[in-house]
């Protein structure tokens, strides 16, 4: 890493980091100040997910980080050095949330889109870890992710039909 300290001992030179994001392991130089969610989206080009109120309470950021969603806001770009990062056009090009995504349409759970990659990390993640969730489990998991255009009944309605199809074994 070439880094030089200033005057209150911070690296004020790009670091090299080596982080795969949706499956491509690759070394980029970043500044060790930049946040996860700017070298994904100036850096990288993935402009799916976006940036919000950037103290990590709306969930327009969120990406999966080693498998987990995180707040892209929140977490430093040197933080994922060695790590794994999957974006929602990772998740979407693999047709890991393929029927998710269609129950989002299905149920016009999205207007304006600003929240929907958020949204749809955060539903994600729920559908592995709580495939039995109930709908308040549903309700609470999503909590952390702010929409403004529908409302939370859309888009906890498309989560739950995919829970139940999945339950009962069905892919889309």
């Amino acid at each position: 890493m070439n880094h030089e300290p200033n005057d209150k001992g911070l690296s004020t030179s790009a670091q090299t980091v080596r982080i795969t994001v949706n499956g491509t392991c690759d070394s980029h130089a970043v500044m060790p100040r930049t946040h996860l969610i700017d070298f994904l989206r100036e850096d990288l080009g993935l402009k799916g997910s976006h940036l919000g109120c950037e103290h990590g309470v709306c969930g327009a950021c969120t990406v999966q980080l080693d498998g987990n969603i995180v707040r892209g806001c929140l977490v430093l770009a040197v933080q994922a050095d060695g790590r794994r990062v999957d974006t929602i056009e990772g998740l979407s090009e693999s047709g890991v949330i393929r029927d998710l995504q269609a129950a989002f349409i299905r149920h016009n759970a999205l207007q304006c889109g600003f929240c929907t990659s958020g949204m749809l990390m955060a539903a994600s993640e729920l559908l592995d870890q709580k495939p039995k969730a109930s709908r308040e489990d549903v309700r609470e998991w999503i909590s952390g992710n702010y929409c403004r255009c529908t409302g939370y009944q859309a888009i906890v309605d498309a989560i739950c039909e995919v829970l139940a199809t999945r339950a009962q074994g069905v892919t889309a």
